[in-house]
Order: structure tokens, then C-alpha cells, then sequence
């Protein structure tokens, strides 16, 4: 997928899972962009160094650690966001952050 359509993907994912999980807020649409351009500059330049630092426990957990890593992701996200873009617990993160993967994952696979 191309990345501005990525971009719009994420923002429309922020919004929904907004709509149904208690914990998560987005104020508005224009937010949910903002998020996913930050998102997106996050896991370009802050992901690789975490994948990097974390390869040890990454390989002990079979590559389960990397759900971990989606969330400190998206927790600082929300943390350059401010309060329009917020979670209540790092737990609702990780679950955020499980369904993106696997939202994400449904649309890439259609996509070919």
C-alpha cells in the first residue's frame, strides 16, 4: 500500500477503535491523522533502534515481545499527541495495538 493510503487507513482505524474501546479517545478525525503521520515517523525512526535493543528477549518469546514494542509505539504517540489523542492504561494500548496489527495485516493481504 502506498504511504498516504497507509496514512488514511490509520487514521480511519484510530477513529473506529475509538468508537468501541472505552479506554481509547481520538477528538476528531484531523487528531486521528496527526496520530497516524506521527506513527508513521515513529515506526521509521524509533522502531528499528527498539527492535534492535529488544532482539534477545524478541527471540526468547518467539517474536511475541514485538506487540510490546507496537505499544510503547503507540504509547508515545499518544504521549506527542497530547490529551486529544489518549489511552487509559498501557493495557488498552496493547490491545490497540494488537487490533491495528491485525486490521493492518487483513488490508495488506487483500491489497495484492
Amino acid at each position: 500500500m502506498r504511504a498516504w493510503q497507509k496514512l488514511i487507513v490509520n487514521a480511519l482505524i484510530f477513529v473506529a477503535l475509538s468508537a468501541f474501546i472505552p479506554g481509547f479517545y481520538v477528538s476528531s478525525f484531523w487528531v486521528a491523522i496527526g496520530a497516524a503521520i506521527i506513527l508513521g515517523l515513529l515506526n521509521i525512526f524509533i522502531r528499528p533502534i527498539l527492535t534492535l535493543l529488544s532482539l534477545p528477549v524478541n527471540l526468547l518469546t518467539f517474536g511475541l515481545f514485538s506487540i510490546v514494542i507496537n505499544g510503547i509505539i503507540l504509547s508515545l504517540t499518544s504521549g506527542f499527541m497530547g490529551d486529544s489523542f489518549d489511552f487509559s492504561s498501557f493495557w488498552t494500548t496493547l490491545l490497540v495495538a494488537i487490533l491495528m496489527s491485525l486490521i493492518n495485516s487483513f488490508i495488506d493481504s487483500r491489497t495484492y
